[in-house]
Parts: C-alpha cells; structure tokens; sequence
C-alpha cells in the first residue's frame, strides 16, 4: 500500500514537472524542470519493479505453506546497513587545443547523477561542464538508509546539451514519422529506429525494459544517458577509490563529454550491527580469580564490544563501561554448566590479545536469558560474516547538510519595471527535497519567474491548475 502511494505521489509530480516544463522560459530553469521530469520517472519504475517483486514473494511464500515436502526454514537474515556515497569525481580529457589553446566552439553541457540503490532513487545538483573545467565534482552526500549485504547501487551519469534550441523538443519525433511512411516500411523503420530516443533517453530506463506507463512528451531539453557504473559490496571501503565508467555515448552525440572512464567517489557503509544496540539487559560478570568474585553489569552489545557497566543509568549518561569486551570475528563464545545442579548457565567468552588467550565468564539471571543472549552473539557473528570488511571498524558517514537556495539576481530593466519588482507579491518556490529548482511570482492575472523576466502564463485557469497541483503536493509531503 506504502509503494502504491509512493506511486501515485510520483505519478502527479511528474505531471506537474510536465506543467512547469512547457511553462518555463528560461535555459536554467527548463533544465532543472525536465531533470526532475526523468527523476520521477525513474522512480516510478522503481516502484513498480519493487510492487512486483512484493507480489512474486507473496505467492512464493503461499506456495511454500501449501507444499507438503517444504522443509525447515531458516529465518535468520543480515541486517540492514547505511550506505552512502559522496565525494563523487568524473575526470575529463579534452583534446590539447580544446583546453590548453582554448581553441573550437565552447561546448557546453548539463549534467548530473542518477543514483539508485534499490527501490530509493535519488538526484545530484545540475552542473554545468565546459572545457575549463578538468573534472564533474558532485558535492552531494547521497545516504541510502535499508541496504541488504548484496546490494547493487547503480550510477548513472545524464548530460544535455544546453546550447541546443528544445522549444521543439518533439521535432524528431515527428520527421522520424513522415520519414517511415514515406520511406517505405523497411527502410522507415530503420531510420525511425535511428531517430527516436534510444537507450541513452529518458524516455527509456536505461536500456532495460521498456516503461509500462505513457512518458508525457513536452517540449523542452532531454536528458541523455552519457555513462553508467554498479557498485556493490566489495567496492565499499573508507577511502577514495577510483571504478571503472561504461561509457554509451559517442563523439556524434550532442550530449557528449569526454569522459576519461572512471569515476572517483568514497563508498562507505555502516551496518545496523555496528551502531544500534542488538542486545541489552542485566548480566554477571566474573572479575578476578575468586570464586565469589562476580559482579552485577548492564551489558550491551554494540558493534565490536560487549559493553559492561554498573547501571542502566550509567549508559544512558554516557559514563565509561567498567569493562569492555571484544566481539570480532575472532571470537569464540560457549555456554557452559556453572553447576550440575543448577539450571542457570555461564556464557563464556575468549579472545586472543597479544598471543594470549583471555576468557571472561558472565552469567545470566535465568536459562532463557542466556539462550537470548547467546541468540544475540550468534546474530552478531552472522551479520558480521555478510558485511565482511564493514564490520572491522565503524565506518564514518557524514550527513548531508541543508542545501541553501539559489540567490536570484534580479535583471536591470526599465523604470516601470524596477518599481514593479519591488511590489510586494507571493512567491511560489518548488523543492526536491531540500533544493529549490523553481520560483515563481504570482500576480492577479499572470504568473513570472522571481527573475522579473517575461510573462510565463497570461491565462488565469492554467495559473489555478499550478496552484492547485503545488498544493496537492505540498498537503502530501
């Protein structure tokens, strides 16, 4: 039901991204409208693969009751983890007389990133590339919060040229069409094929399947794919590591760049394991050789360790544990009888420190307790074998900061036109997220950019539509 609505959600953003596309006057402002038109779509089909998957497992699972020889399943699964890639790096190579002589037409092109780590899609900020420029940097923190150890988190690179004239955005469409009829059906659709949006557009989904739902057609710029990458497990370390790019276009492209083929980014992750407590409560612990030497601990375990303090209180206040024990892959855990005629039982733990074997004895206050807490550690053991080099230290993820909106410089005009900009009138502003992509100014019969350049729409009922729609969709967030 959740994804259902996600749906719908997208569904009626990327009608109102359409509305703004076709209603946008401006280069800036039309890039930033049909970037966020393809962000829908590609989530929309993510949440369709995802509905599906949903269903197949639903069935799958109602076939497995129904079978007589289904044996024994085992429901212990790896936990989730944070994912997050950031300091993302595309290096360019220009031809010497392009960047060091300064020589030919300044190409210049639009570009972000399209990330996806299953069904969670999210967006880089538009930069603009020309030859001055040596590498992409994308300062974005992109944190994907329900990863599984086998995940795949897909990075797509989109560029459109922004010197290209998109107020007939349709065009090829349409010549694509004349020219299959008049050219006969062989020979039609070859060239049809040619001219139509293909893998690289965003009216496909990147050379997978083709899109289940109609993609409006607007004009305005396109989007085309330039490279993409996959990354998953094996790649993730807390350092700056370079990955090989797949590039799909070629030099006869608008869209172009030229690529170096890799991509430069740091990929870290952080499994629940290592920083929620999966297991907690009262617990024994034997401190020294006595037979009468135990003491009574709040245990945690967190990540590495198994934290031993005096009280619950001391925990929540951040005090120092009295004692701290190591849970690695190296460790070993048992359960022992402490006495033939007792029902409780000792957990004992040992490690290896400095060539040493070290044991520690702790005991819980009844036989399900201990059964709980052995449960724990087995879990503990099992996720750290699934998240394998995630699990040797904590790794470090910095969350995004607020992104700040766009100062808007207004235009130098005329007299009348200074005076108008100082009229205090509402302004409309849409976000993705935390980043203001449009603003605009409403009047009584019109709606302008919050530049004070031009009219966009002279028609009172279009400016309702806007109004009605935007309020849709900010009642919904």
């Amino acid at each position: 039901i959740d994804i259902q609505k996600k749906i719908d959600y997208e569904i009626r953003m990327r009608e109102g991204a359409c509305k703004l596309l076709a209603a946008c006057s401006q280069r800036d402002q039309a890039l930033e409208a049909s970037k966020s038109l393809l962000t829908c779509n590609a989530r929309i089909m993510a949440y369709m693969s995802e509905l599906q998957r949903m269903k197949e497992a639903q069935v799958m699972q109602r076939v497995a009751r129904r079978s007589s020889d289904a044996g024994p399943m085992d429901d212990r699964s790896p936990c989730k983890a944070k994912v997050a890639i950031s300091d993302l790096r595309i290096p360019l190579m220009w031809k010497d007389t392009e960047y060091f002589k300064n020589k030919g037409e300044l190409h210049r092109c639009a570009v972000f990133c399209l990330l996806q780590l299953g069904g969670e899609i999210f967006d880089t900020d538009m930069v603009m590339v020309d030859r001055t420029l040596t590498d992409i940097c994308f300062d974005n923190t992109i944190v994907f919060n329900e990863a599984s150890p086998g995940f795949e988190l897909r990075v797509e690179l989109y560029s459109c040229c922004s010197e290209e004239d998109y107020s007939a955005g349709s065009t090829p469409r349409k010549l694509a069409s004349k020219l299959s009829t008049s050219l006969g059906r062989s020979s039609g659709k070859k060239m049809r094929g040619a001219l139509e949006p293909g893998a690289c557009s965003p009216t496909s989904n990147g050379g997978g399947a083709a899109i289940l739902l109609p993609v409006p057609s607007v004009p305005g710029p396109k989007y085309h794919l330039l490279a993409h990458t996959t990354l998953n497990l094996s790649h993730v370390q807390d350092s700056f590591r370079t990955h090989d790019f797949t590039i799909t276009g070629n030099e006869e492209c608008s869209y172009w760049l030229p690529l170096y083929g890799g991509v430069c980014c740091r990929l870290a992750a952080q499994p629940h394991c290592m920083t929620q407590q999966m297991m907690s409560g009262c617990l024994r612990v034997k401190l020294g050789g006595e037979p009468q030497g135990w003491t009574n601990v709040y245990g945690v375990l967190k990540g590495t360790n198994l934290f031993c303090y005096h009280q619950k209180e001391d925990m929540e206040a951040n005090v120092e544990p009295v004692l701290t024990i190591g849970i690695n892959k190296e460790t070993r855990i048992r359960a022992s009888e402490k006495d033939p005629h007792s029902k409780a039982q000792n957990i004992c733990i040992t490690n290896q420190y400095g060539g040493e074997e070290v044991m520690h004895t702790l005991a819980a206050d009844s036989r399900e307790d201990t059964q709980h807490w052995m449960e724990a550690f087995w879990q503990q053991f099992y996720d750290m074998s699934q998240w394998r080099q995630c699990c040797d230290d904590l790794m470090k993820i910095e969350l995004p900061s607020p992104r700040k909106p766009a100062i808007v410089t207004p235009k130098q005009g005329s007299l009348y036109h200074e005076m108008g900009e100082c009229i205090q009138t509402p302004f409309l502003h849409i976000y993705r997220g935390r980043k203001r992509v449009l603003s605009f100014r409403f009047s009584q019969n019109k709606v302008a950019p919050a530049s004070g350049e031009g009219l966009l729409l002279q028609d009172n009922a279009v400016s309702a539509e806007i109004r009605a729609l935007l309020s849709s969709y900010y009642n919904d967030r």
